[in-house]
């Protein structure tokens, strides 16, 4: 068997390719004859381009032509894998996309994804993800594998060198989350490292508004076979948004360190992020009275009062350490530590009729966290006779405290959605060194701690060509409520659970892989409030059981080296959704029953089928269900916020004739969808588009790059998401120009 052939590593398609490539340019050479030998005459190889990236152990997987997206990803437990070998669904977005498209949040990255839609926070600025119809907060996303030490609400991506998804849910994989979102997916951010040449590049944008960023990227490494790496990013961008009347001002700075040697690998990533928004439009509630959802108002429309403020610090640190026992063992370890500070001053808008007649209400909240994370584990590879082996330990731990003090004014401010009222800024003064209320001293309102231990095998039969996982993860929840006024404890459990996953895949052709997949999502279970709207709760402070939910997935992967595609069915039974927390119409009683089923479809085409022509989109179909819901009131009923389907078509294509050209569009498409359990409520399917437009080019031999790039080009009004039962809108058209140079 050729060597080449003989290569099992994640990046077996590049590795293979340049094996292939030697190979025939040593067989194509002219070979020297004795008389070239003895006459000392050395052998001439022609320039050979070799990607670092592909052969340092512990790089991250290559990417596709067209440089959109890798071919592979981190999956916890399991490090960093080809997308062919995994019986999972996920996809990894680059840097260069996100520099092409000029994706200022995590958020603007996800909008590339048909599995992904996005809505607000509950009330404030923070970015919702609803990944195969289930939530995903923010909070929730891990950061190299690492929970709980990402900045709060908003995320921007100027220190990102990948975004990955995971479709479905993933306790085995990552444990589980810090707030217990994450059952339809999750999503782990790569940070940016030094690459073998040095990087100096400025760039600046100026948006239609007249919002003004800058971004300074620097990355070199030094000493002996270029082992030490840094890579600073410096970014902010002040000025009006799209929406009337918002003002956003963000601050970043990011460093990340690393070390690379024979067996040894180390890296420190420090980050500080500051964000203000002023006037932020966030999320629109529904009356009783409300009989017809009414239709958006202009997109530019701001119905929030222009005194609404929040600002939000974080700063955060990690470190890592990877090291080779021997060609076949690596063991590892990564720690970090975050410190949120939170400050808000929000409003919320209840329409009351289908008119479009609202009120606006105010409150002030401060919110303080302290996270810490860690992990180790060891990942090997041994064979068994015909059989090889691919064994993984890991060793998990989240602890989060946070701190919180809140003022609700009674007083309402009527208004209108079409014609948006700002009523006087009230004054919600904070009685210092009241518990629950003194902003500079918030009161410790809840305490997790989550622990987990996984262990896994694939087994490898038939040269590779059938892969079996089996896995389990044990994992602890320890989660303490505090009353917030006077901080004494009034929720405690401590429950452990067993998660397992069973996957297979089965490669009958080179370029194709069958997949299928049963794997378990968990949740810490939820805590009876005080009150739920304006219902006083009888049982307030119950704690209820973790979650356990399941999906079950099967699909093909197609990979033809430049371009692939994937294509699956799946189901995710998920127990005690939202839309059952509800208190009982006779006892008051916070009820938690029943159970949301979604069944879908996926389709995903990725990377430049031909050159200069890059492809990107997909296609979701999901049903859902609800059963089991009190009194089967609900029961067939489709679940809150869940479209019947979601479809992205995305291009981007090297003009010919015009070198250095390029233009780019994308169509989002997503489906009608409820905002009630009972069905009565509803949003219509809506449609976007968006348009780009680049230049490459060289100016005294450096790298300059202009780019066009408008959202919502049509400036369509339309409510964007329904989940959690409240509206979302789509953001206005916004025109981008940018430029880039590399110095």
């Amino acid at each position: 068997m050729p060597t080449c052939a003989r290569l099992a590593v994640p990046f077996r398609p590049t590795l293979l390719a340049l094996c292939c490539s030697l190979s025939f340019a040593a067989h194509s050479a002219p070979q020297p004859t004795p008389q070239d030998a003895s006459n000392g005459q050395a052998l001439e190889l022609g320039a050979t381009s070799i990607s670092a990236e592909s052969i340092i152990p512990g790089a991250l997987p290559p990417v596709y032509a067209g440089g959109q997206v890798a071919r592979g990803g981190q999956l916890g437990v399991l490090g960093n894998q080809d997308i062919m070998d995994v019986p999972f669904s996920m996809a990894s977005y680059t840097e260069k996309l996100i520099r092409d498209q000029q994706a200022e949040t995590v958020g603007d990255v996800l909008l590339n994804d048909s599995s992904v839609r996005q809505a607000s926070g509950y009330a404030n600025q923070s970015q919702l993800f609803v990944i195969r119809g289930l939530p995903l907060n923010g909070d929730d996303i891990s950061y190299n594998g690492l929970y709980g030490i990402l900045p709060r609400q908003i995320m921007s991506t100027d220190a990102l060198e990948r975004v990955e998804v995971f479709k479905g849910p993933n306790a085995f994989i990552n444990g589980v989350t810090p707030s217990g979102s994450g059952i339809g997916g999750g999503v782990n951010l790569q940070p940016k490292r030094a690459g073998d040449e040095p990087l100096r590049r400025f760039s600046t944008d100026i948006s239609s508004e007249g919002r003004i960023g800058q971004h300074l990227d620097i990355g070199q490494r030094f000493g002996e076979d270029n082992r030490f790496g840094a890579r600073v990013n410096l970014s902010q961008r002040e000025g009006d948004t799209g929406t009337d009347n918002e003002n956003q001002r963000s601050k970043l700075f990011a460093a990340g360190l690393d070390y690379r040697g024979d067996a040894l690998r180390l890296s420190g990533d420090f980050a500080y992020q500051k964000q203000r928004v002023n006037g932020g439009r966030n999320s629109v509630f529904l009356g009783t009275a409300v009989t017809q959802v009414p239709d958006a108002p202009s997109a530019d429309t701001n119905y929030a009062p222009r005194w609404s403020a929040t600002n939000i610090e974080d700063t955060l640190g990690m470190l890592r350490a990877e090291y080779d026992l021997n060609d076949n063992w690596t063991a590892y370890a990564a720690g970090g530590v975050k410190h949120t500070r939170e400050m808000g001053q929000y409003s919320s808008v209840t329409i009351n009729d289908n008119l479009g007649n609202a009120q606006t209400s105010a409150s002030t909240i401060a919110h303080e966290e302290d996270n810490s994370s860690a992990m180790a584990g060891l990942n090997g590879k041994f064979q068994t006779g015909p059989v090889s082996h691919r064994l993984n330990f890991g060793l998990a731990g989240i602890w989060t405290e946070a701190r919180n003090a809140y003022v609700f004014d009674s007083a309402k401010t009527p208004s209108n959605i079409y014609q948006p009222v700002t009523g006087a800024e009230p004054r919600l003064n904070s009685p210092r060194n009241t518990p629950g209320t003194d902003f500079s001293d918030p009161t410790i309102t809840a305490k997790t701690f989550v622990r987990s231990a996984a262990v896994s095998n694939t087994f490898g039969f038939v040269d590779d060509r059938l892969l079996v996982t089996l896995g389990l993860r044990r994992q602890q929840m320890v989660v303490q409520g505090y009353n917030y006024m006077s901080a004494s404890r009034t929720a405690n459990y401590d429950q452990s659970i067993t998660t397992p996953v069973y996957g297979i895949v089965f490669k009958p052709w080179e370029h194709v892989s069958l997949y299928a997949n049963r794997i378990e999502g968990l949740a810490k279970g939820p805590t009876a409030p005080e009150k739920l709207g304006v219902r006083t709760v009888t049982n307030a402070g119950l704690v209820y059981a973790p979650a356990r939910s399941k999906q079950v997935e099967a699909g093909v992967k197609v990979d033809m080296g430049t371009y692939g595609a994937t294509l699956g069915v799946y189901r995710i039974e998920q127990p005690g959704a939202g839309y059952s927390e509800i208190i009982d119409a006779t006892t008051a009683r916070f009820v938690r029953e029943g159970e949301q089923i979604n069944k879908g479809v996926e389709l995903n085409v990725f990377g430049e089928p031909l050159a200069g022509l890059r492809l990107l989109g997909g296609v979701t179909v999901m049903k859902t269900e609800l059963k089991g819901t009190q009194n089967g009131a609900n029961d067939g009923n489709r679940a809150i916020g869940v479209p019947s389907f979601q479809l992205n078509a995305g291009v981007d294509w090297d003009v010919p004739g015009l070198q250095g050209v390029t233009l780019s569009g994308r169509m989002l498409r997503t489906g009608g969808q409820y905002v009630d359990a009972a069905n009565k409520l509803s949003l219509p399917a809506w449609n976007r588009f968006d348009l780009g437009a680049r230049y490459n080019f060289k100016m005294d031999q450096r790298d300059v790059t202009l780019g066009l790039t408008v959202d919502n080009v049509a400036n369509t009004k339309y409510w964007e998401s329904a989940m959690g039962g409240y509206l979302t809108q789509g953001d206005p058209r916004v025109a981008k120009l940018s430029a880039s140079i590399e110095f």
